[in-house]
C-alpha cells in the first residue's frame, strides 16, 4: 500500500478498507507516514466524510495503537461518562463522586481547556496539591481502592489520537464529524469502558451550535459503541448559557463542591442528577431511570458523594481543607467587579461563547495548548435566560488579577446580554438523547 493512493481514494470519495484504515493510522503513529500526508488524509476526510463502518474501523484501530485499560478485576461492570465540552461544564466533578458513592466504580481520564471550553483537569488542580498526571499503577489502585478516579490520560494509551488531535488542531479539520467521534470513543474503548454516558452540548456555548448537528454527533458515536458491543447513551444538552453560575477554573470548583453539599445551582443540579441517573442505569444499579433518579438524589442528600470526593482528593494528593473552605482556601482575585444591567426586562438571551471567550481574556484559559492559566479568575454569572432584571443590578460579576484583561472581559460582556420587555421562557436543560437501549426517554 501507498499512503498517496490512500488519500487519493478518500478525496474521491471512496470507501477505505479496514486494511487501508489500519495500514494508514499504524503508519503515522510509527512515523513512517509523515505529518504533511496525515494532514492531506484528515482534509480528506473532513471533506469527503466516512461511513459509520469506517468510523467504527478507524476508532478501533486508534483505540488499540497503545494499552487497552482492563479494569473488570475490579467490578463486573465499568461506566464512564464523557462531555464535548461547554463553558461552565463542572459536571465530573459531581456525577464522578455521586456515581462511585452507589459502589458503581468511575475511572475518568480528562482533558485540559482549549479556547472557550473549560478542562476538568485545570479545575482539580485549582486544588492545592492535587495530582492529575498519575501512573498506570495508581490510577488502577486508586479505582480499587476508593472505587474513583479523575486524572490525566497515560501516555501509553491511544497514541494514535494524541497524533491526530495535534495534527487536526493545527490544520483546521477539527471540525470533522468522522475524526471528532473515533477520538472521543478511541478514548472511552481503551479506557475499559463497559458503558458510556455521553454529553453532548449543543449551543453557542458549544462545538456543535444546533441541534442537528450534535444528533448526527451523538447518532455516529452510539453507532460505534454498538459497533463494538458498548451501552450508549447520548444526551443532547443545551449549552446556549453557561451551565450554573461559575466560569473560571477554582470559581467552578467551588460551585461544585456547593451542589456536592446540596445547595448549588438548580439547574446545574438537576443536570447532573440526569447524567448520573443515566449512568446508574446502564451501570446496572437501578431498573428504571426514575429508580436511578431517586438514588442519585439519595446520594446526594446523604452526603455521600461529597464524601466521595474528599476521598479522591486526598487519594490524589490535594488539600482537603481547601475543598471544606473553598471561599477562603481556594485561589481568590485581587479584582472583582460587577457587570449591571443598562436597564430594566427580561433576559432573552446570553452569548454563551462570548462569557466563555472572556474567561480566556481574564486567564482562565488557553488560547492555544500549553498556554499557563490563572486559577483564580473568572465570571460568575447571577442571571440566566427567563429572568427578570431591575435597571442597575448585577448581571455578572467580573474576578480578575489584570486590570487590563478585566477591561478587556468587560467590554466583551456588556454585549453578552440581551433584554426584553416580555417575559421568557427559561431554556430547556436537554434537547433529547440517543441510546442503544430501547425505550429510553429523559
Amino acid at each position: 500500500m501507498r499512503a498517496v493512493d490512500i488519500i487519493a481514494k478518500k478525496r474521491d470519495g471512496g470507501r477505505l478498507s479496514s486494511e487501508e484504515i489500519r495500514w494508514f493510522v499504524e503508519g503515522y503513529v510509527r512515523g513512517d507516514i509523515p505529518d504533511y500526508q496525515a494532514a492531506a488524509w484528515c482534509m480528506a476526510v473532513l471533506f469527503r466524510g466516512m461511513t459509520p463502518e469506517e468510523t467504527a474501523v478507524l476508532t478501533e484501530v486508534m483505540a488499540h495503537s497503545g494499552e487497552v485499560l482492563d479494569l473488570h478485576h475490579i467490578a463486573p461492570r465499568v461506566v464512564d461518562k464523557h462531555s464535548s465540552g461547554g463553558v461552565g461544564d463542572k459536571t465530573t466533578l459531581v456525577v464522578a463522586p455521586l456515581v462511585a458513592s452507589t459502589g458503581l466504580p468511575v475511572a475518568k481520564m480528562s482533558g485540559r481547556g482549549l479556547g472557550f471550553s473549560g478542562g476538568t483537569l485545570d479545575k482539580l488542580e485549582s486544588i492545592p496539591g492535587f495530582r492529575v498526571e498519575l501512573s498506570r499503577d495508581e490510577f488502577m489502585a486508586q479505582v480499587a481502592e476508593i472505587g474513583l478516579v479523575v486524572a490525566a490520560q497515560t501516555a501509553e494509551l491511544v497514541p494514535a489520537d494524541r497524533r491526530l488531535y495535534a495534527l487536526r488542531d493545527a490544520t483546521a479539520t477539527v471540525e470533522s464529524l468522522p475524526l471528532i467521534a473515533s477520538s472521543i470513543m478511541a478514548k472511552k474503548l481503551a479506557g475499559g469502558a463497559d458503558a458510556i454516558v455521553l454529553d453532548v452540548k449543543v449551543g453557542e456555548g458549544a462545538f456543535m451550535r444546533t441541534v442537528d448537528e450534535a444528533r448526527s454527533l451523538a447518532e455516529l458515536m452510539v453507532e460505534i459503541g454498538r459497533h463494538h458491543g458498548r451501552e450508549i447513551t447520548a444526551l443532547l444538552s443545551d449549552m446556549n448559557q453557561p451551565l450554573g453560575h461559575a466560569v473560571g477554573n477554582a470559581l467552578e470548583v467551588t460551585e461544585a463542591v456547593a451542589t456536592l453539599r446540596g445547595h448549588g445551582p438548580a439547574d446545574f443540579t438537576d443536570h447532573c442528577l440526569t447524567v448520573a441517573a443515566h449512568m446508574l442505569l446502564l451501570g446496572d444499579r437501578a431498573s428504571s431511570l426514575e429508580e436511578a433518579l431517586a438514588l442519585a438524589r439519595e446520594q446526594l442528600a446523604s452526603g455521600a458523594a461529597w464524601e466521595r470526593f474528599k476521598a479522591m482528593v486526598a487519594h490524589q494528593g490535594g488539600a482537603v481543607e481547601a475543598v471544606e473552605d473553598p471561599g477562603r482556601m481556594l485561589p481568590r482575585a485581587r479584582l472583582v467587579e460587577p457587570v449591571t444591567a443598562p436597564r430594566a426586562g427580561h433576559v432573552a438571551w446570553i452569548g454563551a461563547r462570548d462569557v466563555g471567550l472572556a474567561s480566556v481574556l481574564l486567564g482562565a484559559g488557553r488560547e492555544k495548548k500549553g498556554d499557563p492559566i490563572d486559577h483564580a479568575v473568572g465570571i460568575v454569572v447571577h442571571k440566566k435566560v427567563g429572568d427578570p432584571v431591575e435597571a442597575g443590578e448585577p448581571l455578572m460579576t467580573l474576578h480578575a488579577n489584570d486590570a487590563g484583561r478585566l477591561a478587556a472581559a468587560r467590554e466583551r460582556l456588556e454585549r453578552a446580554y440581551r433584554l426584553t420587555e416580555e417575559p421568557v421562557e427559561p431554556l430547556p436543560l436537554f434537547h433529547g438523547l440517543i441510546s442503544t437501549r430501547a425505550g429510553l426517554a429523559l
